[in-house]
Formats: C-alpha cells, sequence, structure tokens
C-alpha cells in the first residue's frame, strides 16, 4: 500500500514541475513574440492582441508561484495522513522533507520545480554546444539559442564550466536553510562544502542519458523510415551525426546497414547508466563514501 503511495506522489509531483515548466516557457515566449515588439509603424505593428497587456504581463508566473505554493499545502495536509514523506532525489544524496511542517514541504515544492528547470536549461545547453558549429542553425536551434539569451555569446568553454558553477553557488546559497531546516549535516570544513556542491552537477551529466537516447533512436528511425521534411527530424539528424562524430573513423556498415546510431545508443548507456551503476555499487561494496561531509 505505501510503495503505491510513494509511486502515485512522485508520478504526480513529476506531472505538476512538468505543468509548471510549461507555464514558465510560455512567459518566456512573450519575449520572442513579434507582436509584442514590433513598431506601430510597421504592418504587424498594428496588430494587437485582444487580451490586455498588463494582464498578460503578469498572469503566468503568478499562475507559477500559485501552482507551487497549492501543491506544496496539498502535500502538507495529505503528507502525514497517507504516510509520505517528499524526498528531493539530487543523485548522491537524498534530502527527505518532513511533510509536517509547513516550511520544509513549501521548500521541496519549490525545488522540486528547480531540479526539473535546471535539467532542462543544461539539456539546452548541450543541444546548443553539440551544434555550436552550425553555420545555418535551423529554425529549432536558432529557438534554442534563444532560451540562452545572452550566455550564447559566451566561449564554448565557459559554457562547459558554467553548469557546474551555477549548481555550485546555488548549493551553497541553499545550504544554510537546509542545514536550519535538519534536511543535511553540517561538513566538516568548507572545502568539502564546495566539493558537494561540484559533485551535485554530476546528475545533470548522466540525465543526459535520456535526451542522447532520445535523439539517437530517432535518428534510427528516420534513417529506414521518412518521417517527412519537418525542421524537428532535420535538427534530430544533424545533433545525432554530432553525437556520432567520434565514431566517424570506425567501419560501423555492413552494406546498407549503418551501425553507428546502435554502437552510439550503447555507449552512451554504458558511460551515463550501467558504468555508475556498477561504480556505485562497488563503492558501496567497499564501504567508500561518494558523498564528502
Amino acid at each position: 500500500m505505501i510503495p503505491q503511495v510513494w509511486t502515485g506522489m512522485t508520478l504526480f509531483d513529476f506531472i505538476l514541475n512538468v505543468t509548471g515548466l510549461l507555464i514558465w516557457l510560455s512567459w518566456l515566449a512573450r519575449r520572442f513574440d513579434p507582436l509584442m515588439h514590433t513598431a506601430p509603424a510597421t504592418l504587424a505593428g498594428t496588430v494587437r492582441r485582444a487580451e490586455p497587456s498588463s494582464f498578460r504581463g503578469w498572469y503566468l508566473p503568478t499562475g507559477l508561484a500559485l501552482l507551487l505554493a497549492s501543491r506544496a499545502f496539498f502535500y502538507f495536509e495529505i503528507g502525514s495522513a497517507v504516510g509520505w514523506t517528499p524526498k528531493l532525489d539530487l543523485g548522491l544524496v537524498v534530502l527527505a522533507f518532513r511533510s509536517d511542517h509547513a516550511p520544509a514541504i513549501l521548500l521541496f515544492s519549490a525545488l522540486s520545480f528547480g531540479r526539473v528547470l535546471a535539467v532542462y536549461y543544461f539539456w539546452i545547453l548541450v543541444l546548443v554546444l553539440l551544434n555550436w558549429r552550425s553555420a545555418e542553425p535551423e529554425p529549432i536551434l536558432k529557438l534554442l539559442r534563444l532560451q540562452l539569451g545572452l550566455f550564447c555569446r559566451l566561449p564554448w568553454v565557459v559554457l562547459l564550466i558554467l553548469p557546474v558553477l551555477c549548481v555550485t553557488l546555488i548549493w551553497l546559497g541553499l545550504h544554510p536553510l537546509l542545514l536550519r531546516l535538519g534536511l543535511v549535516n553540517a561538513p566538516a570544513n568548507w572545502i568539502r562544502l564546495v566539493a558537494q556542491g561540484v559533485l551535485l552537477s554530476v546528475p545533470l551529466v548522466l540525465s543526459l542519458k535520456y535526451l542522447l537516447s532520445a535523439i539517437l533512436l530517432g535518428h534510427l528511425a528516420a534513417t529506414y523510415v521518412y518521417l517527412g521534411s519537418s525542421p524537428l527530424w532535420q535538427f534530430v539528424n544533424v545533433t545525432a551525426s554530432a553525437i556520432l562524430a567520434p565514431l566517424r573513423w570506425v567501419p560501423l556498415r555492413l552494406a546498407k546497414l549503418d551501425l553507428a546510431p546502435v554502437v552510439g545508443l550503447l555507449l552512451v548507456l554504458c558511460f551515463l547508466h550501467w558504468g555508475p551503476q556498477l561504480l556505485d555499487s562497488e563503492l558501496a561494496r567497499r564501504g567508500l563514501l561518494t558523498w564528502p561531509e
């Protein structure tokens, strides 16, 4: 009974996080709407939406805040009754929040959404880096670059370091609050605290197994089945070619059969799924800790 409740609540929390992400993206999309920023002197500038512009400016972020707050209230009311403990899995550490403590459950709601938001932007960053040398970006790549905004003007080397730096700074900023709520233990020194922040970027990298696998599977399907000339499939094929670039010199073609996507998929799973699992099991067997305290 209890494991089913945990599974149901976890799925419910994930669905609300995806809903919050869609609200967030809808709010940001206003910046890219040509009808919002065109000058009245142009033909498009004379076209205006029917709804009041002031309403459009605040109702989406307000709706997102209400979503996070209302689900925190729901968790607070139902958590203790069903014996559910909200847990935030950060890869190397799992934070367990008290469902009967309002500040803790509100923080869980915000951090749960923040984790999804962090993965989303990290995936966008990786997609942009994979297509960094594209001279004439596809429409989807242009949209992804717009999502990153001014960060796309930074050198690619800086963009590689940026996720680790951001995750570390967020962890350093949140740690005093987490410590006060009893969610974490105080590290022995500040060096270990920084090391914790750096290690928290590892789950971001491991999450790429879902993104890269989906792209390679889509590329494999598009190779043998005509799926149309949609910009989406063009972007998938170009990105898959960038992922498979290290295998370019390996003879993986048998007649008309191209094994590169299959080999690439297996390598992605080896390095981002099976390999880390084996390493974690081996460290646990030897009694070694991966989380510095």
